[in-house]
């Protein structure tokens, strides 16, 4: 039989971490946070935006290497909650960089015009990571019957897109720092 203090030991050799490990965890989150960052900064963020059931599978993944990576072996709850301690660090830092306007560019793109006027702009499609599928999509979920009744959509650094129907006056105020607004002139 055990004793107590063995018992309290051996939960807190489980729950706990060595100190060695933490500056390691403190890295891995970083690197994870920064690397993530990069992916979806190439990507795009519609890469994560739909959700099919593979492309959910593949978060789930995304979420397992992670956490693998950043808790590392053996994990522990402390490993754990300093890792989830320096990701939630990492987003509001990033956080009062994007409030800054030229890093919120470099950190996330701007919006683009991706269709204007009815025409599709396949240069910019390409480089935001999008399909004539994806904007087809999205413009039924809107409830448009036509291609030439769309004056632009426009894919936004969320990864949504913003569609406006020709006929509608858009606020130039709308279209700051929009690339392609001039062609919706």
């Amino acid at each position: 039989m055990s004793t107590v203090s063995e018992l309290s030991e051996r939960i807190l050799s489980e729950l706990g971490i060595e100190l060695w490990r933490i500056p390691v965890v403190i890295l891995s989150s970083v690197g994870i946070y920064l690397g993530f960052l990069l992916l979806v900064r190439i990507f795009g963020p519609r890469v994560l935006s739909r959700l099919t059931i593979f492309d959910a599978v593949v978060v789930v993944m995304f979420g397992a290497v992670a956490g693998r990576v950043v808790l590392g072996h053996p994990p522990s709850l402390a490993a754990g909650l300093i890792g989830l301690a320096t990701l939630m660090f990492m987003e509001a830092l990033f956080g009062l960089a994007r409030s800054v306007s030229g890093l919120r560019s470099l950190l996330q793109g701007g919006p683009v015009v991706v269709l204007a006027n009815g025409s599709y702009l396949d240069e910019e499609m390409r480089r935001s990571h999008l399909s004539r599928d994806d904007i087809n999509a999205a413009l039924r979920s809107a409830g448009v019957t036509a291609v030439a009744d769309v004056r632009a959509v426009i894919a936004e650094p969320s990864g949504g897109l913003s569609i406006y129907r020709t006929g509608q006056p858009i606020d130039p105020q709308l279209l700051e720092g929009v690339r392609g607004a001039e062609l919706l002139e």
